[in-house]
């Protein structure tokens, strides 16, 4: 093994994984480090791995659609098979609910500047499509203890239904899947490794100190660290100079049985149902994931510290999500005990990812990616690629950003709307971005 290389990646999660591919595919040699066992296995073990296009922004659309033809053809994007297994991708279809306020009109707007098909359904429409549906709407989401969640709908809801959405069935498998790729073009992994320092020469970042005193040299450096990747950059001093910060939040999220007839066999699509608070992800073996989307009624719970957090999901959560099932599936049975876990996101204060540089040259990142960025890890890659390629160059990414043009559609994406420096961009201030 060697101490010095072309680029350090601090991470080896999908998305950190996916910028060693890249990198290492463009001629780099790549050394990536991980306080984890293997890829995948911090917070991407715990994705939804939801394949889906539903933001608020232009760019976000953009880039999770461009992603999506790339998961399409797997094998064809990473030029190798994984001999230990590749991830599939299962399309279920994406069922969104018209709800006060969640910027569905907004979407519908971008995906016809897109050229995203998609179903518009009245009511009549989605209790013929999902037979079983409770389609009442009872917005705004509220807790069980609230008197008013057992009220009567207030009216019947519509939706809109795009058909290409999906999910990958392995979002660990999916890092290693990477990982195989980038070892394929040089890069080497270094598991139970933990940054703890960083080192500049003239005033460039130069390489990292890891915990068994160990340093690597390298005159670039990637933080991909997932919910560790606010302490990294605050280790590395490139806060102050960030108008956009990030911080881990725990979210729950639960596995229950599927009704009978809404099973992924079924044909039952995903579901973000904000009128209630929560999303429905049907997997393989006729289960369902639950999870919320941040409504207000929900605390939100910050973690200072990642190493240390409760990994088991609540007896209180369980209830308000399982509870938020049945009022939306009459026919779901509500489980005794809580299946399912806890995890942590890496969330931005807009809930749009930060993929950019710092102010210490050298030093780049890739942060506030949980919870709604699984989706773009291949894009993401590149994104990193590209904004690095150009610095190398002596391209001011600050003042000029670096303009993408995805090969699907050929349209331009803009990657300041991913800057440090960006004013908050105007989403729906949850994981849906």
């Amino acid at each position: 093994m060697t101490d010095r290389a072309d680029a350090i990646v601090i991470g080896a999660g999908v998305i950190g994984s996916a910028v060693a591919f890249e990198l290492a595919r463009g001629g780099r040699s790549v050394i990536v480090v991980d306080k984890g066992p293997g890829p995948g296995t911090g917070s991407t073990s715990s994705s939804v791995s939801l394949i889906r296009f539903s933001y608020s922004t232009l760019d976000a659309v953009l880039a999770a659609w461009e992603s999506a033809a790339l998961w399409n053809d797997w094998e064809g994007h990473l030029g190798a098979a994984d001999p230990d297994g590749m991830v599939r991708f299962i399309r279920t279809g994406m069922l969104i609910f018209h709800t006060p306020g969640n910027n569905t009109k907004r979407v519908e707007a971008l995906w016809d500047e897109v050229g995203i098909a998609y179903e518009l359904l009245d009511s009549a429409a989605l209790a013929a499509r999902i037979p079983g549906l409770d389609i009442g709407q009872y917005f705004p989401p509220k807790r069980i203890d609230d008197p008013a969640f057992a009220d009567e709908a207030t009216s019947q809801m519509t939706a809109i239904f795009e058909p290409e959405s999906g999910f990958i069935d392995d979002p660990m498998l999916s890092a290693h899947n990477l990982a195989f790729a980038a070892r394929q073009h040089g890069a080497e992994f270094r598991f139970h490794q933990e940054v703890v320092g960083f080192e500049q020469t003239d005033g460039r970042v130069s390489g990292v100190l890891l915990a068994d005193g160990t340093t690597l040299h390298a005159p670039v450096v990637v933080n991909v660290g997932g919910p560790h990747s606010s302490g990294i950059n605050r280790l590395a001093g490139v806060t102050e100079g960030m108008r956009i910060h990030h911080r881990p939040l725990r979210q729950e999220v639960f596995t229950v049985e599927a009704p009978e007839g809404m099973r992924l066999e079924d044909g039952f699509p995903a579901a973000a149902d904000l009128d209630l608070g929560q999303y429905i992800r049907p997997q393989l073996g006729g289960t369902w994931m639950l999870g919320g989307t941040e409504p207000e009624c929900d605390e939100l719970h910050w973690v200072d510290d990642p190493d240390a957090f409760d990994p088991y999901p609540t007896v209180e959560q369980f209830e308000v999500s399982m509870m938020r099932a049945a009022r939306r599936v009459p026919s779901f049975g509500v489980p005794h005990r809580p299946v399912g876990l806890a995890a942590l996101y890496d969330v931005a204060d807009d809930w749009v990812p930060i993929y950019d540089k710092s102010d210490l040259p050298g030093y780049f990142m890739a942060c506030g990616t949980s919870g709604n960025q699984f989706k773009n890890a291949p894009l993401a890659g590149k994104f990193m690629a590209a904004i690095i390629d150009a610095e190398a160059a002596g391209h001011d990414h600050d003042e000029h950003p670096v303009q993408y043009v995805g090969p699907r559609t050929g349209r331009t994406i803009n990657l300041g709307a991913f800057s440090r420096r960006r004013d908050k961009a105007v989403t729906s201030g949850t994981v849906m971005g």
